[in-house]
């Protein structure tokens, strides 16, 4: 399978004038308030389960209608007010200069001393972060969209090759490391040029990972392997999603027998609550889960020595999870969930190195593909 590089020199010039247009449009409507004589108050949708909606027809979470008021003159809240100003015109000054800075750059620019005070902008990078996420609902405009990137925090290898900014990268060719995966993965940055791969083994964490491409699993069976070193960020979910919808491939995911595996998987294919208003570009409703299943300490013969047991916290995360409406009606995921607290323990994939070496990667993938036997 063959894609050009998409054109994108004109898209990303009109892009950054609609975030401009939004960001002046901010400002300009706080000093239209103050200027008229009113208290100028910005408008935040709420980024939270209370306003998460689901949509059951499209299989993904989406940002429900709710605003939280963030108000000049309110003592609880002016602090975020002003925070929330700051961050806009440093966001202004970059697509001026068209340039990028990271999440952690972003929170020194706007890190300083206010005047006649010994109170700082931002306390901590967190509450940065906070008011760049809701700058980003509030603006309507992705992370990308506002210049902004995380750390990278992720990998790929496989039968596939890629543009990154003009420079041809050959996934197949990539040694041990493979290729980092950067945040920003939007059609500007990253064109597919060549893929032959069938679909993609999604890994929880870079040991998986790293068995699986020692293996050459992906050669063997035709595929691209990534990592998202355990809750993937948004630039590895945004370059699965882009594969599965672009391409066409199917994406599986072989996650950890626990809570947190299933939660990974849940934010992977609905979404995530906290940024359900990207869920159209990020999730992928046709996702799969090929394991680790609780199923699989009898079906794999494993021994007692890969038990871990479920704690208090692993146990009420579990419910919460079997109560997603995602998951509340789904017969598959709440037999999972079941056998698990059953079970009254959790495993994790690199168990399986109790039954072989290579076995993930020879005899347990294998076989779940082969068979079909995953959950959707």
């Amino acid at each position: 399978m063959s894609k050009k590089p998409v054109r994108t020199a004109s898209s990303k010039k009109d892009r950054d004038a609609v975030t401009m247009k939004r960001v002046v449009g901010l400002a300009d409507t706080v000093a239209r308030t103050t200027l008229s004589g009113r208290e100028p108050v910005i408008h935040v949708p709420t980024r939270a389960l209370s306003n998460t909606v689901w949509d059951k027809k499209h299989g993904i979470l989406r940002m429900g209608e709710a605003r939280q008021e963030r108000e000049l003159f309110n003592l609880n809240q002016a602090k975020v007010f002003m925070q929330t100003l700051l961050h806009s015109e440093s966001i202004k000054s970059l697509i001026e200069a068209d340039k990028t800075l990271s999440l952690r750059a972003m929170f020194y620019k706007g890190l300083h001393t206010i005047a006649g005070t010994k109170e700082k902008t931002f306390a901590d990078q967190d509450e940065s972060d906070a008011i760049l996420e809701d700058l980003e609902v509030t603006l309507g405009s992705l992370r990308e969209e506002l210049h902004i990137f995380a750390k990278k925090a992720g990998t790929m290898v496989g039968n596939i090759t890629i543009i990154d900014t003009g420079d041809e990268i050959d996934c197949r060719r990539m040694g041990s490391g493979g290729y980092a995966i950067p945040s920003i993965v939007e059609p500007d940055i990253i064109q597919f040029k060549k893929c032959d791969a069938r679909f993609v083994l999604h890994v929880e964490k870079n040991t998986v990972w790293s068995r699986f491409n020692e293996d050459k699993f992906w050669q063997k069976h035709n595929c691209i392997l990534t990592e998202g070193g355990g809750q993937p960020p948004r630039g590895v979910r945004r370059l699965l999603a882009r594969l599965n919808r672009e391409l066409g491939l199917p994406i599986y995911c072989l996650l950890d027998c626990d809570p947190w595996g299933h939660y990974i998987f849940s934010v992977i294919k609905q979404g995530s609550m906290s940024l359900a208003f990207e869920s159209e570009r990020l999730a992928i409703p046709e996702a799969k889960f090929i394991g680790l299943r609780a199923m699989d300490y009898d079906r794999c013969q494993l021994t007692d020595d890969v038990q871990i047991a479920l704690n208090d916290n692993d146990t009420k995360r579990a419910k919460q999870i079997a109560d997603y409406p995602w998951f509340k009606g789904h017969r598959g995921w709440q037999k999972e969930i079941d056998r698990l607290l059953s079970n009254g323990f959790k495993m994790e994939v690199e168990s399986l190195i109790t039954k072989d070496i290579s076995y993930v990667t020879e005899t347990y993938v294998p076989e779940r593909l082969k068979a079909k036997d995953w959950l959707d």
